[in-house]
């Protein structure tokens, strides 16, 4: 049979041609595809990312990319099952192709979600509010993100070669960072299909994502100060690259994902028949067989008390033996083998020096003989399940990590035994908690999070709906302190940030205003000869204001708003309580002044306005009394166009957000806050 050459993508076109390393199927060890011989085109990819990728991408805004992302992930989905075909090469069965396949589009999916909603238009972030720098309010300072103008360079783990890749590429195209991917070559034809499947949707700008096949060459020499690496794989290989004498000359942001010695810890509190301890039982063996324990978040310590040691272990022998392992073609099997033979190998010897201070309680030698044709080809490892019994383990388990189906059981006396025995794995991307006592809870996880990335409480109430102890999600950061990493990944919006530079910026806040493209306090504002609310999206501009006409408190307004809202607190009503009050007499309601304000800038009649779905930032800042005289201006502060997320036709509606600041008969604030409204776009 004929082996495909896989090919690079670089620079808008597909190259190599010439078979270089032979990939084989971990199923049945046939040949399914060659890496390409040509060496790296890695200076020409980067050279594309910074000449095309960058401006192309930055012709789009936030939004508009957003759009992209979405378009994207369903044009994916709709050919998800070519990608599920090629994903048995590698051994994975069909849950885990859908947590690589499907988990990497919806992140895709996510990220487009997060982009048209909480991301402006434009590409310019202001992280306000602007600060004043000056007594009169004249000077002042606030932050700006605006993308960074290099290349996002991902290099990828073996194990998840679609999602790896969709998940930090969805981040940095929305932040609009052209991506340059480097997949791990033993599972490189999975990445190729992908970007090839990308690649003929047509909907990335050029340069916006290129792919490396093989051997990464001058890849790291060639980085410079603005370009960003995200890595996944092993701390070993983190640390060589992290210290790439040109990564650190020119001081190249670096974010490592690496495999962790993450933990389980089963509560003191729970029995042996509670409900969670075979929850308990259920997470590790999970995270032991899904994706054959291929997973940086896989427990690999199981920690429980001493006196269900020998409990837990049969109850997880009785589970592991009942496991069917083989080709994942067939219908019984729950377990497929190893990405490679030289995997196989590697966990082997791992497997060789856990065992030198703990037993093995399941292994090989129960029976162990996997399912389909031409199996004893294929890299087909046991579970391992190991029990370290007192001390007897040494270092070797917080220190050896066997990247397969391998977990050791660990006990403890105390809570703090638990926690200590957690710490010594050094920094993990995940640990959790199996606790049916929130006061448990409450002791443990304050100090396990300096050591873990995230944490997981489970226990029966959570079980129902938990993703469980192995899955990142996109709006969680995914990373870890110490060996596994330091870095953070996925986060939402964190993510998109990590790609984006950070600015102070000072100034009057009328250029505060100009520059962060919204409205600052202080700054200049248009006063309006139309109502502002009387505008359609388009015609609305930054820094259009509406100052009201004024209203008199009275009490009767105070009356009235209790009885309509029950609220009859005593500052409101009680004259001699509200005397001794540090305000000396009775105030108005604050959400009285809240509505009396709408009542002053609201325009009744219907026009663009669609709807008022969000308030923020709602200050009370003097108080309103009987005789106080108020009036509000209300500011165009931000617009965020929609139009372009949504698949109907028509001409939509934008996101405003209007700035209100309500004052008194002295001009002082007395309450500050941002609404958010839709308006309708010129028809």
């Amino acid at each position: 049979m004929q082996t495909a050459t896989l090919q690079s993508y670089v620079a808008g076109h597909w190259y190599g041609s010439t078979p270089g390393q032979l990939l084989t199927s971990a199923v049945d060890g046939r040949p399914v595809a060659a890496t390409h011989a040509e060496p790296a085109a890695a200076a020409e990819a980067l050279d594309y990312a910074r000449r095309r990728g960058i401006p192309a991408l930055r012709a789009l805004d936030f939004q508009a990319r957003a759009a992209r992302l979405r378009a994207l992930a369903k044009y994916l989905m709709e050919r998800k099952d070519a990608l599920y075909a090629i994903s048995a090469w590698t051994g994975a069965t069909r849950g885990d192709s859908w947590i690589d396949i499907e988990g990497g589009i919806g992140t895709l999916f996510a990220y487009a979600s997060l982009g048209a909603n909480e991301l402006p238009s434009g590409n310019l972030i202001h992280e306000g509010p602007a600060q004043p720098l000056g007594k009169q309010g004249r000077f002042a300072g606030t932050h700006v993100l605006v993308p960074r103008d290099g290349v996002a360079v991902q290099v990828n783990a073996f194990n998840f070669p679609v999602w790896g890749l969709l998940e930090k590429f969805a981040p940095a195209f929305l932040a609009g960072m052209p991506s340059l991917a480097k997949p791990a070559t033993a599972t490189s034809y999975l990445a190729e299909a992908l970007v090839r499947q990308v690649e003929a949707s047509g909907l990335l700008p050029e340069g916006g994502l290129q792919l490396l096949i093989g051997p990464a060459g001058e890849l790291f020499d060639r980085l410079e100060e603005l370009d960003v690496v995200g890595f996944t794989g092993s701390a070993d290989t983190a640390a060589k690259l992290r210290t790439h004498p040109n990564v650190v000359a020119r001081s190249v942001s670096f974010n490592a994902e690496a495999d962790s010695l993450n933990c389980a810890i089963l509560g003191p509190d729970v029995q042996a028949g509670d409900e969670e301890f075979e929850l308990y039982v259920r997470e590790v063996e999970r995270e032991m067989t899904v994706k054959a324990g291929q997973k940086c978040t896989a427990i690999r310590r199981a920690i429980v008390p001493h006196r269900l040691l020998d409990a837990v272990a049969s109850r997880l022998r009785e589970r592991l033996a009942k496991l069917a392992v083989g080709d994942p073609a067939i219908e019984s099997v729950r377990m497929g083998p190893l990405a490679s033979r030289a995997q196989q190998r590697d966990v082997a010897e791992r497997v060789e020096l856990l065992s030198r201070g703990s037993e093995i309680v399941f292994g090989e030698r129960d029976g162990f003989a996997p399912l389909g044709e031409g199996v004893g080809e294929g890299a087909f490892f046991a579970p391992t399940l190991l029990l370290a019994r007192g001390t007897g383990a040494g270092a070797a388990v917080h220190e050896v990590e066997a990247f397969g189906p391998v977990s050791t059981l660990l006990s403890y006396d105390d809570l703090d035994e638990a926690l200590s025995l957690a710490a010594l794995g050094r920094g993990s991307l995940v640990a959790t908690l199996v606790t049916a006592d929130p006061a448990v809870a409450a002791r443990a996880i304050p100090v396990a999070a300096a050591w873990h990335g995230r944490l997981l409480v489970l226990d029966r109430e959570a079980a129902a709906e938990s993703t469980g102890h192995g899955s990142p999600l996109p709006m969680l950061k995914h990373g870890g302190p110490g060996r596994a990493g330091g870095g953070e990944e996925l986060g939402g919006l964190r993510a998109v940030k990590h790609h984006l530079q950070r600015a102070a910026v000072q100034g009057s806040p009328t250029m505060l205003a100009a520059v962060a493209g919204e409205f600052v306090r202080g700054a200049r504002v248009t006063e309006s000869a139309v109502h502002p609310f009387r505008r359609h999206f388009e015609d609305l501009a930054i820094g259009e204001s509406l100052l009201t006409h004024r209203r008199t408190v009275t009490e009767a307004d105070i009356v009235a708003f209790g009885g309509i809202s029950g609220d009859y607190f005593y500052m409101h009503f009680d004259e001699i309580a509200a005397r001794g009050s540090a305000f000396g007499r009775r105030i108005a309601h604050g959400y009285f002044v809240l509505s009396a304000a709408a009542g002053l800038f609201v325009s009744p009649a219907p026009g663009p306005v669609l709807a008022n779905y969000g308030l923020e930032s709602l200050r009370f800042v003097k108080p309103v009394g009987i005789g106080d005289t108020i009036r509000a201006r209300l500011t165009c502060k931000r617009k965020i166009d929609r139009a372009r997320r949504r698949d109907a036709t028509g001409p939509g509606e934008g996101v405003v957000a209007w700035d209100v600041e309500v004052t008194n008969q002295d001009d002082a604030v007395v309450a500050s806050y941002e609404i958010l409204t839709l308006v309708a776009r010129r028809g």
